[in-house]
Order: structure tokens, then C-alpha cells, then sequence
């Protein structure tokens, strides 16, 4: 054989590179597990506002990944170009939340193990995965960050709910103060003890406080 035979492509000689029962072996698989990591994406979710089409894309980004895969490894032709091709692609969708690029590298990570056969590794790998997203990301912690909006009449009305809210909590950290006349308005970061939030009912109702508003924060967004 040649340095040029090895580079010939022909049509009709393609069409029997990847048997039948190459494919449904990969491709049933796929699809089992793209749809095993969307309903470990389901229950792990933790953003502002769910998307069902993202989960359908991580089930879809599977089997797409395996087809490609599988043929890229029948044709050395093919898979030259299908890197050219793919070098040209550009994605302009945000990715909102950190943890969808795992799930994104999860899909397509599945779909190159089983192009290449490596069926037992893309099952034990993403049952392992799965599980540790499970356990870890729906783990509650009563220390996660809280955000307090208070608005009350002074200094004095400030002074008694900043020991208050210190006696009450685990930390509690000034983060912006606005001041006016008659008027302060404070944003302070606290965590909490445990899951009881019914200190904020006491706090609205101290003499002074206008009012207090509870919101989980992030870092990223208030909600």
C-alpha cells in the first residue's frame, strides 16, 4: 500500500465503512446515557430558571459526538476535514451556570468513549459522575450566604439591629451602607445558624426598622 492509497476516498467505498451493528451499538448506548446525564441535570439543577431544551441538548450532544467520532475514526480523509470543519464553528450561546460546561464536556466526553468501544468505561465513568453530582450538589448547607436589606430611622435603630443580627447568626458583614436624612439603609451579608429565618420577622418589628428583606445570594444574582 502506498502514501496515496491510504488517501483515496470513494463514495461507494464509504458507505460500508461503519457496519450496521457498529452503529447500534454505539448509538443505543448513547442515547441510554445522554439520557441518564439529563436526569442527573434535572436533579442536580440549582439556576434562576430551568431549560428543558438544555437537557434535550445534552442527550442530543451524545449521540451527535458518537456519530462523528465513528466516522472520523473509518476515514482518515474525513477526519482531516471534519477538523477544518469544526475549527470554523463558532457557538454564541452564554453558558449561565458553571456547572452546564461540565455536563456539556460530560456529553461529548461519552460520546468519544463509545466511537471508540470503550463501552465499560462510558457507563462505570458516568455512573460515578452522576453520583458524586448527586451527592455533592444537592447538599445543603445552612452556611450558604444570605443578604439582608434593612432600612431603618438612625444610628441608634442601626446600632440595635447590628447586635441583634450578630447574636442571631454566624457572621454578619456590612457590605454597602446608604445614608440620608432620616434614613439608613444597609445591605448586610450574613450566615445563617440553621434554616430558621423567622429572626427576620423579629427584626422588622424592633422599633425603628422600616423594614427587613431576606434573599439568598450567590455571587451572581439576588432571588
Amino acid at each position: 500500500m502506498t502514501f496515496n492509497d491510504i488517501f483515496k476516498s470513494d463514495f461507494l467505498e464509504n458507505i460500508g465503512s461503519v457496519s450496521i451493528l457498529d452503529m447500534t451499538l454505539a448509538l443505543i448506548p448513547a442515547f441510554g446515557i445522554g439520557l441518564f446525564i439529563f436526569l442527573v441535570y434535572q436533579k442536580t439543577y440549582q439556576g434562576v430558571m430551568y431549560s428543558s431544551s438544555f437537557g434535550v441538548t445534552l442527550i442530543a450532544l451524545t449521540m451527535i459526538t458518537t456519530v462523528v467520532i465513528l466516522a472520523v475514526t473509518s476515514n482518515v480523509v474525513l477526519s482531516l476535514g471534519m477538523v477544518g470543519a469544526l475549527s470554523i464553528v463558532r457557538f454564541r450561546t452564554a453558558i449561565k451556570e458553571p456547572l452546564d460546561i461540565a455536563f456539556l464536556f460530560w456529553s461529548i466526553a461519552v460520546g468519544i468513549v463509545l466511537a471508540a468501544g470503550m463501552l465499560p468505561l462510558a457507563v462505570t465513568g458516568s455512573v460515578v459522575i452522576g453520583v458524586i453530582l448527586l451527592v455533592f450538589v444537592n447538599r445543603k448547607s445552612s452556611y450558604n450566604p444570605y443578604i439582608i436589606v434593612l432600612q431603618c430611622d438612625g444610628h441608634e435603630a442601626e446600632r440595635q439591629a447590628m447586635q441583634y443580627l450578630e447574636a442571631r447568626t454566624r457572621r454578619c458583614v456590612v457590605k454597602s451602607k446608604s445614608a440620608q436624612r432620616g434614613a439608613v439603609e444597609l445591605n448586610l451579608e450574613v450566615r445563617l445558624r440553621d434554616d430558621n429565618t423567622d429572626f427576620v420577622n423579629t427584626l422588622s418589628g424592633m422599633e425603628g426598622i422600616h423594614s427587613a428583606v431576606l434573599v439568598s445570594y450567590n455571587g451572581d444574582y439576588m432571588g
